[in-house]
């Protein structure tokens, strides 16, 4: 890894639809004819101008503060491409080594949320946005549903956790919900067969089923809605098909938001050999047509937005908290030894301290042909995807 210039704005994107063009600013989107672009690509004078008088090169200050908090750093399952990886298992097996074991306590919620607050009374913000994370963070319950019923008193207005679910119980999902947590992301890697062969329990075995089965009964007791980010490699995208359907078999689609996600090559020993080509962005499109016609949600393509944690220095605007307390500029090197950037007490070190620290939520991310080649395929795979939400009029 290697020092990132931080880039405070948010970066808008003009890319090329079936007929026309979109344009993806930080304060919205717009489609454009072919006569608002010129020739090599760019904006008209009078299209950009127009845009600007409409808002929409214009960032919102952000309105809240976005703090993540890892739970545990521990975890029970051995996908062999996890960023906490810090090898492969020797054995061959399904238990990699991993970071620093450490595990939320009250005294490091109380120093978090005290120094969370600080930094809020600095930015003039007066709400909270709280991100559990870990490890897996329900190998600690208790600490996730005291920091969750605590950040209230800071103004909490929304939570999410990451999590494998493979240990949620409707009675936690309860407990969680009623202290707070509204949302949380889990991921699957391809149908149950492929899935079960990547993510698999640390003590051997599947999760896909579940998984499913979790959902399905916090769904029952709770309002938790759920964020599936579908991982897609080499492999596990022949079976992405089945994956959707049976999804929609045995959730609740309203209550679902579906994004896919190529896996990067991000693990120690991991490479995902598929590339950017013109069939892999229409598989790309295909399965965001079938998760719409069966009723989930999509995100909607967008600018590039500036990250709240990585993107400032000094916690300006969010930050990510280790379990021990410690800091770092993204949750992509919490916990990993060498990374920290200071700690919650004493605050962040001097920026000649960590220049070589402070990387951003991309910055490991190793795709294949580059970000410039991943950039030019996610445009074509957005382009078609507005193209598509305008057809069926879900703009």
């Amino acid at each position: 890894m290697f020092a990132h210039d931080i880039a405070e704005k948010t970066r808008e994107r003009l890319i090329e639809g079936n007929d026309n063009w979109w344009f993806l600013g930080p304060g919205g989107t717009a489609r454009l004819n072919r006569s608002h672009v010129r020739g090599d690509g760019t904006l008209t004078t009078a299209a950009e101008q127009e845009l600007r008088e409409r808002g929409l090169y214009t960032e919102a200050p952000p309105r809240a503060y976005g703090l993540t908090v890892l739970t545990s750093t521990d975890c029970n399952l051995g996908c062999a491409y996890c960023f906490q990886n810090t090898g492969q298992d020797p054995t061959g097996g399904n238990r990699p080594p991993r970071i620093a074991h450490a595990r939320l306590t009250s005294q490091v919620i109380t120093s978090a949320l005290e120094f969370a607050g600080r930094k809020m009374a600095s930015a003039g913000l007066d709400k909270l946005r709280l991100t559990v994370f870990g490890g897996e963070p329900l190998l600690n319950p208790r600490g996730c549903t005291e920091l969750l019923e605590r950040a209230a008193d800071y103004g909490m207005t929304s939570a999410q956790m990451i999590s494998n679910l493979t240990l949620l119980t409707p009675q936690l999902a309860k407990r969680l919900a009623d202290s707070g947590l509204s949302s949380i992301q889990v991921t699957f890697d391809g149908d149950r067969a492929d899935h079960d062969q990547i993510r698999v329990r640390r003590s051997g075995g599947g999760s896909f089923d579940s998984i499913v089965r979790n959902m399905a009964r916090a769904s029952e007791v709770t309002s938790l809605r759920w964020l599936m980010r579908v991982n897609v490699s080499h492999h596990n995208k022949r079976g992405i098909n089945d994956l959707i359907a049976r999804l929609g078999e045995s959730l609740d689609p309203s209550r679902c938001i579906v994004y896919f996600a190529r896996v990067a090559d991000v693990g120690i020993g991991y490479a995902n050999d598929l590339g950017h080509t013109e069939d892999f962005a229409e598989l790309f499109l295909g399965w965001h047509r079938q998760v719409i016609e069966a009723g989930f949600a999509v995100p909607r393509p967008g600018a590039y937005p500036a990250c709240a944690t990585c993107s400032y220095r000094g916690g300006r605007f969010g930050a990510v908290v280790n379990a021990d307390g410690t800091l770092s500029s993204c949750w992509d090197t919490a916990g990993r030894d060498g990374w920290d950037v200071g700690t919650i007490e004493s605050g962040y070190r001097p920026d000649r301290e960590i220049d070589d620290r402070w990387v951003t939520c991309t910055d490991a991310n190793n795709y294949a042909g580059g970000q410039a080649a991943w950039d030019s395929f996610q445009d074509r795979v957005d382009a078609a995807l507005l193209d598509y939400l305008a057809r069926v009029k879900r703009l």
